[in-house]
């Protein structure tokens, strides 16, 4: 993807970062060429970012474009905000009476460059403040009124920085933009930029490390360069074309917010914000297959009120399960009516809806995948040794943590299992699940749908191999594409408005 610098004057551009081109505002603004192109990564660096100023027309037709640039309008419209200047200020408070904690004095200027400061002790907050607006050059000013607070923060221009900085300036922007997300040796191998967001540190990932990889490569055939960012990365989403989430996902998480703040930015991902809205939580599932009628164990969403009719409307064996459980986490079975109710006086003091479902023992459960609408996998999962999950946590052979699986090809599957995967799966959206469903009798019964479905190196893919992984990277392009463009069909359409006005 090429990379350019918006300035209003080139001549005033005073560092050396190989291989990016620096290009003035009345050029990328009037030159058709800019119009046409396709694949661009723009950092807007004008000295004016107002209402209807060049800079603030170079990041919108940016984003009519279909361009990726930094900053967007949103973040633009945020400097002029006090509101949301308040919000931030009040959001990172502890972080800003820490760094300011020595200082002395009513009132204080920092200076961030490219996320960073000329002075080590302020690092992590411009790092932070730098997240949250997303401007390569930013100057904010804080005031003390019993505490420190932000006033005001705002873009600069180069001409701004002062002489005593720029070498420290220099070297920030060559940090900043030699890493491999900006540029790279192979660069023109790469149409765009992709982020696989994991934790390497999390007990049950969605991808072990040998998937991952698999995902690396399948990626990189399909155009995209490849970076692995955690958590702490969330201030650099932007800089990216596609974002795939390959960490265990929630609402109340940090994949969520990265999920949102892709979905705001125009960046294709998976998992998308919504799914995983919908899917993490069991009482939203539960409630749409009533409306749409999908064939389900006895299911009944538990609170206060009904807890003691449970026992009679469903009977023993009784599944309860947490809103958010996962991986047979917050997943319990009780035989009786007093272990019932003790499980229900656990549960309800953390969420006041729960699920209540009858136990339905079968040897295995199907797992079908579905990417865009269309099933591309399929697994048995088979129960952990002598438990009736899938999982049993408390084993204390760590072998037998896990069940036997199997995969088939999806025309050995029973078509009705997957017209009922299909089914409950366009409820949800368009996006990557994978739907647990048990047979009972011939028939299916939906459990649940995952938004992040494990895709393990020879479990998922046994049948698949590399298609499987090729399948999700190109369904990531389209999406970028379809994006870019959705954009150059409205450029073209206001030119023909243009023509006949």
């Amino acid at each position: 993807m090429k990379k350019i610098i918006v300035v209003n004057n080139p001549k005033d551009w005073k560092f050396h970062v190989p291989e990016v081109d620096v290009v003035s505002a009345k050029d990328y603004l009037t030159k058709t060429d800019y119009t046409t192109m396709r694949s661009i990564r723009v950092f807007n660096l004008c000295k004016d970012y107002s209402y209807q100023s060049k800079g603030y027309y170079v990041s919108l037709l940016a984003e009519a474009r279909g361009h990726k640039v930094i900053p967007n309008v949103k973040s633009i419209r945020d400097f002029k905000a006090p509101a949301v200047v308040k919000i931030i200020s009040d959001e990172i408070d502890d972080l800003i009476q820490k760094s300011f904690k020595k200082l002395t004095g009513t009132d204080f200027e920092l200076s961030i460059y490219f996320g960073q400061n000329v002075s080590p002790q302020y690092l992590e907050l411009s790092q932070e403040l730098y997240r949250l607006f997303q401007a390569p050059l930013l100057r904010a000013h804080f005031v003390f009124k019993q505490k420190w607070f932000i006033q005001s923060i705002r873009p600069i221009c180069v001409n701004e920085i002062p002489d005593a900085h720029l070498d420290m300036v220099d070297k920030f922007a060559r940090d900043y933009f030699d890493k491999n997300r900006f540029v790279s040796a192979h660069s023109e191998e790469y149409l765009y930029d992709l982020a696989i967001l994991i934790n390497p540190d999390e007990k049950e990932p969605p991808s072990n490390p040998k998937a991952i990889q698999k995902f690396i490569n399948a990626a990189e055939k399909t155009g995209f360069r490849v970076e692995l960012i955690t958590k702490k990365d969330y201030h650099r989403v932007g800089e990216f074309d596609a974002l795939f989430i390959r960490e265990t996902t929630n609402v109340n998480h940090h994949t969520y917010a990265f999920a949102r703040r892709a979905q705001s930015e125009g960046i294709a991902v998976i998992d998308d914000p919504d799914s995983i809205l919908r899917c993490s939580n069991k009482v939203y599932l539960q409630e749409l297959m009533n409306v749409g009628k999908i064939p389900a164990p006895h299911t009944i969403i538990a609170h206060s009120e009904n807890r003691h009719t449970l026992a009679r409307e469903i009977g023993f064996p009784m599944i309860l399960k947490a809103p958010d459980s996962s991986f047979s986490l917050g997943v319990v079975k009780v035989q009786n009516s007093e272990e019932l109710q003790n499980e229900l006086d656990k549960m309800l003091e953390k969420s006041d809806l729960i699920i209540a479902q009858e136990f339905i023992p079968t040897k295995f459960d199907w797992r079908i995948g579905i990417l865009d609408g269309k099933p591309f996998y399929a697994c048995k999962y088979y129960m952990a040794k002598d438990h009736w999950q899938i999982y049993n946590w408390n084993s204390k052979d760590k072998d037998d943590i896990c069940g036997l699986y199997d995969c088939l090809p999806l025309e050995q599957v029973p078509h009705g299992i997957i017209k009922a995967a299909l089914r409950i799966s366009s409820m949800i959206g368009n996006g990557l699940y994978g739907v647990d469903l048990k047979e009972v009798n011939g028939k299916p019964m939906v459990i649940e749908v995952n938004d992040n479905p494990s895709i393990d190196d020879n479990v998922e893919d046994q049948i698949g191999g590399e298609k499987l992984y090729l399948n999700i990277m190109h369904s990531l392009r389209r999406r970028i594409e379809d994006r870019l463009n959705a954009a150059q069909q409205r450029i073209q359409h206001q030119h023909g408005i243009d023509y006949y006005l």
